[in-house]
């Protein structure tokens, strides 16, 4: 009989030796068809844990209807949520900071599908989410709004198992129950409202896709913008609900003819990416000097919003029409990928 404590000795051993492959996996498909020497390590780390056997099994119970039933084990194994409340626990450890208000929640979607009668208190979500380029000047005050990842501690699955999950609105029913999630609860919620995002019909000039593995991102963005690349992401969720004093302001992508390429984190029972190509965008990068340390962070500029929503919440803001520039941040995690011109 195996003494418990090596048991769990071996099965930790197990686990990192799984983890490990699995990065390993997401490393190798990276470096061959991106043309950087690695992946940020905040991405490797979200590169899914299992094994090729686990991966195998788990394939065939989602075939066989059976998935549900082995629920704990994969939800575990698989490092994904699996309950109505598993995305509020853990969001971060910093408990200064309010529930997290995923992009897709409250937050705006490009399809500008905002109810009119929503407060801007909470559409500003402690700062503003959009705002004029010449509002961000070195020497400035801003007040920053919620930079955190909604998924920062949950993993993609691999894109032989993501395949096999029902992903849309006409099977909602069988992804719920593949996860356990309850009706009306905030995984509930969490679920439509990507859904939603992910099977909006894009606008003018928008390239997008609802990427559910790795090797999804990594295809989305080789196909739209080539190998040579650059990936840039802020650095950390310091400055989030403060008044920052703005520090050094760099361009440092401003080809308005080769558009990038944004991903977004999506709140779902695993990691999920809404990317998508804009036309004309410029890339900042701003020191943000915020009580603790100074954060590093990613500022978009959109100089074509003629198409987005009259309801926007940039226009509630006070910013008119559609003929402006708008800027926002890219929060913790989310990816703004540009071309590497020669």
């Amino acid at each position: 009989m195996t003494h418990p404590i090596l048991l769990l000795g071996l099965l930790t051993v197990a686990y990192f030796i799984s983890h490990s492959q699995a990065e390993n996996a997401f490393s190798q498909y990276w470096e061959e068809y991106i043309g950087l020497p690695k992946p940020p390590h905040w991405l490797a780390a979200k590169a899914s844990p299992l094994s090729l056997h686990q991966v195998t099994v788990f394939i065939k119970l989602v075939e066989e209807n059976e998935l549900s039933s082995h629920l704990p084990s994969f939800c575990k194994q698989a490092n994904v949520a699996c309950s109505k409340n598993a995305l509020e626990k853990k969001t971060t450890n910093n408990t200064t900071l309010p529930p997290i208000v995923p992009w897709n929640d409250a937050k705006l979607k490009y399809d500008g599908q905002l109810p009119n009668e929503t407060p801007l208190s909470v559409a500003s979500q402690g700062g503003l989410l959009f705002f004029r380029e010449s509002m961000v000047k070195e020497g400035g005050f801003m007040l920053i709004p919620d930079l955190r990842d909604p998924m920062s501690y949950k993993s993609f699955l691999p894109r032989s198992l993501a395949s096999k999950i029902p992903f849309s609105f006409a099977q909602i029913k069988e992804l719920k129950k593949l996860f356990g999630v309850v009706d009306e609860s905030n995984m509930d919620e969490y679920i439509q409202e990507t859904l939603k995002t992910c099977e909006k019909s894009p606008i003018r000039g928008e390239q997008c896709t609802c990427a559910t593995s790795a090797e999804d991102l990594i295809d989305f963005v080789v196909k739209r913008l080539g190998h040579h690349v650059h990936l840039w992401s802020t650095e950390s969720i310091e400055g989030s609900y403060e008044n920052v004093t703005i520090g050094t302001v760099k361009l440092i992508y401003g080809n308005l003819f080769e558009p990038p390429a944004l991903c977004h984190s999506q709140s779902f029972p695993f990691q999920v990416y809404y990317c998508h190509v804009l036309q004309k965008l410029k890339v900042y990068t701003i020191d943000i000097h915020a009580k603790k340390k100074v954060n590093h962070a990613i500022m978009v500029c959109h100089y074509d919003i003629s198409t987005w929503n009259p309801n926007h919440i940039a226009f509630k803001l006070g910013f008119g029409s559609g003929l402006i520039e708008v800027c926002h941040w890219i929060n913790e995690n989310e990816m703004v990928w540009t071309k590497t011109l020669g």
